[in-house]
């Protein structure tokens, strides 16, 4: 990971924290996800410089290395949109190709709806384009499903702070990287549902979890519950949302995603090319939702495949 150089650049009044390798002419942007971070890209961001591209991966406002914003309980997603294009800007790149995981996805695809000239391809992993309007896939989960608890102001808050920051992002990437939706019992917590005991998952090392750790410690949680828990059920004003630059799916086949109701059919049927016409759907044996780094060599073919396409 030495290779991969680290700075500040100020966007909106806020010094963003941005991961960058390869100076290629073409810039691919990484977009993370919960609980993740910049370094969740990290085995894709040295495949796509080794391979001849500029690669990105800043931490958005609140999350890791980057400042909080002033009043994080206010932060939407569409905060972290114009924060994306206006590090673009301040790094004068005119035009990218965007690479979106779990919450990255919207974002991404958001970019791409508001400013359809800066973006050559989108790529997501582990959720779909949705239609920007409060969601309708959680409706009929009970009252323990973990978004429903987090958004929730103070619960998430409250379980999270009887642990430190690296035990809370251990047991989410544990609970995140099975293949059922996290619903907990009525009377416990998210936190509850994984014992001290559980091992990680075996391609994530303690090393990463000290990493994961310390950022999560110098960030805490505030903004990350904001965006995307407590922000996601917003309405956008998008009248005819379409997507119509070419578009990759990646989806591991274990994904929880797949368990909320009407995701599955959503994707497998095509209903998502309603709105992404030029969309490509793959899907990984075995992968869980955190594809990337559990089969990184295979999504580095993907993506690379991907990129010399549209390029």
């Amino acid at each position: 990971m030495d290779q991969i150089q680290h700075k500040y650049v100020e966007v909106k009044g806020l010094n963003l924290h941005v991961a960058e390798i390869g100076t290629g002419p073409t810039t691919v942007m990484f977009l993370h996800g919960f609980p993740e971070i910049w370094y969740s890209w990290r085995h894709q961001m040295i495949a796509v410089a080794n391979a001849g591209y500029r690669a990105i991966a800043p931490d958005y406002r609140g999350y890791g290395l980057s400042d909080q914003p002033p009043e994080p309980e206010k932060t939407s997603f569409v905060d972290f949109v114009h924060d994306m294009v206006a590090l673009l800007d301040a790094l004068d790149i005119p035009k990218v190709f965007l690479v979106g995981k779990d919450f990255g996805s919207p974002i991404a695809y958001l970019i791409a709806l508001l400013y359809p000239k800066r973006v050559s391809g989108v790529a997501t992993l582990g959720v779909p384009f949705m239609p920007p309007r409060p969601p309708t896939h959680h409706k009929g989960l009970p009252e323990g499903f973990y978004i429903s608890r987090w958004k929730e102001p103070g619960r998430a808050e409250a379980d999270f702070v009887r642990f430190d920051a690296k035990t809370v992002v251990r047991n989410i990437y544990i609970l995140f990287s099975k293949s059922e939706i996290p619903i907990a019992g009525e009377n416990m917590e998210i936190m509850d549902m994984v014992e001290p005991s559980t091992p990680l998952p075996p391609w994530f090392t303690d090393e990463d979890m000290e990493i994961y750790g310390a950022l999560y410690e110098k960030s805490g949680f505030q903004t990350a519950l904001q965006v995307p828990y407590r922000s996601m059920h917003k309405p956008m004003d998008i009248p005819d949302p379409k997507v119509e630059v070419p578009a990759m799916l990646i989806m591991g086949e274990d994904d929880y995603v797949f368990k909320f109701p009407g995701i599955e059919d959503y994707i497998r049927s095509g209903e998502v090319k309603t709105y992404v016409p030029n969309l490509e759907t793959i899907y990984v044996a075995k992968g869980t939702h955190f594809v990337q780094e559990q089969f990184p060599d295979q999504v580095n073919q993907l993506l690379l495949t991907f990129l010399s396409s549209h390029s």
